[in-house]
């Protein structure tokens, strides 16, 4: 997203293409886990197709991948190209099943799957060739619970690509496998006592650990109580993070979307000034400006489901959503020349009251400008218009208009005084 927004839409393509094209029956319907710029993989993670490293949620979040960049850019490529749509489809069928990832058997599931020749306790490739989360510190458990949070989105993505492409049964027949993915995230590991999320499951068949921010990263956590836990445990994640840790990003995402957006733009300020060692890796400067877009901007985009045309016979593509995440420690925010689909947008956010959308270059587009709270009228232009209320996250409201921005318009949205 970071590249994206920074303009960089042919390079996420082009690097999209070369994991998606790297999948093959030879490693057992994995990808490459590292590409170098000569567009091979590192020796550093591989010696041949029996000994790599890989791990399992990667498969899954492509997909996702894939699709968000499809929603953002609007490039068919993701959606049409035979490359692409192979990997979609290997992945939700042959590769589930390989890796005994499927609803029946993934809570039975060994750790070690598809070892070629010999066991070697001595040989890290053949131990991490699979392995099942993103934790790679332990090797003693056979499940992690962001493997099946990445599998929930990708099952919802892939539904929607079989739905742009008018397959209708494929498209329900993976929306009901992700919701049973979202089932049974939220009952099995759901601790009742401790009310908690697990995070793992041991070699043992046993719960361990315990996981936040990325299940409500992910959007599968149930609202009430779970989301509440859930949110407690990731502002835990975000305080134990070390100078050495690249990934409270995401975290920082989740405060501004769930819970407080001071914590996220206080943790956001130290990773923006270089506190972290390891500020260079690419994935901190990259993610920062997708949270800066998604989180303190609260730019996003509504894209309905390409099956609820089936359903409703009205459908609107995608619709361009903010929902200010300044808090109380900024006062003002102002991001210009953002690229959505065949546009280029700013947004100016003036506190948590007051939006302006220009659409700089492109077609019109629909705009839905969102406020917290709950606001009977909001005014466009000077104007009073009734607005819309919702149901957010844990009891809160939030209150909307949706407006249609023409080419070089310009529109501001604001709570009354």
């Amino acid at each position: 997203m970071g590249a994206h927004a920074l303009g960089l839409e042919r390079y996420n393509l082009n690097m999209l293409r070369r994991f998606v094209e790297n999948i093959s029956e030879a490693r057992d319907w994995c990808s490459i886990w590292e590409i170098n710029r000569f567009n091979l993989p590192p020796p550093v993670c591989y010696k041949n197709d029996a000994e790599f490293w890989y791990n399992l949620p990667a498969n899954f979040e492509m997909i996702d991948l894939c699709y968000r960049m499809y929603i953002w850019t609007s490039d068919r490529t993701y959606v049409d190209n035979p490359d692409f749509l192979n990997f979609y489809d290997r992945t939700v069928t042959d590769y589930v099943k390989r890796w005994g990832l499927g609803i029946e058997q993934i809570m039975k599931r060994p750790r070690l799957l598809n070892i070629r020749g010999i066991v070697d306790p001595h040989n890290r490739f053949q131990s991490n060739r699979g392995i099942p989360g993103y934790n790679e510190e332990d090797s003693d458990y056979v499940l992690g619970v962001d493997l099946l949070a990445t599998q929930y989105v990708a099952y919802k993505a892939y539904s929607f690509i079989q739905g742009d492409h008018g397959k209708k049964e494929l498209a329900e027949t993976y929306g009901k496998k992700a919701e049973e993915v979202r089932t049974l995230v939220n009952n099995t590991w759901w601790n009742r006592g401790g009310q908690y999320f697990y995070g793992i499951l041991k070699k043992d068949h046993k719960f361990a650990g315990h996981m936040g921010s990325w299940l409500l990263y992910r959007d599968i956590v149930d609202d009430g109580a779970k989301m509440q836990s859930a949110l407690k445990e990731s502002e835990s994640e975000l305080l134990r993070y070390t100078s050495e840790n690249s990934s409270s990003d995401y975290t920082c995402e989740v405060m501004y979307k769930y819970g407080n957006p001071d914590v996220a733009t206080k943790r956001m300020i130290e990773i923006g000034r270089g506190i972290r060692t390891r500020r260079e890796y690419p994935e901190v400067p990259f993610s920062w400006i997708g949270t800066l877009v998604n989180g303190t901007m609260g730019i996003t985009i509504d894209a309905s489901s390409p099956l609820k045309a089936w359903v409703e016979g009205f459908w609107v593509e995608t619709i361009v959503r903010t929902l200010p995440g300044l808090g109380t420690s900024i006062s003002w925010a102002e991001l210009d020349n953002l690229p959505i689909r065949s546009n280029e947008v700013s947004v100016r956010h003036e506190g948590i009251r007051k939006t302006t959308f220009i659409n700089q270059t492109g077609p019109s587009l629909i705009w839905c400008a969102v406020f917290p709270g709950s606001h009977n009228i909001l005014n466009v232009n000077g104007k009073s218009v009734k607005a819309n209320i919702e149901d957010g996250t844990l009891g809160r409201k939030n209150s909307w208009v949706r407006v249609t921005v023409g080419s070089g318009g310009t529109t501001t949205v604001e709570v009354p005084k």
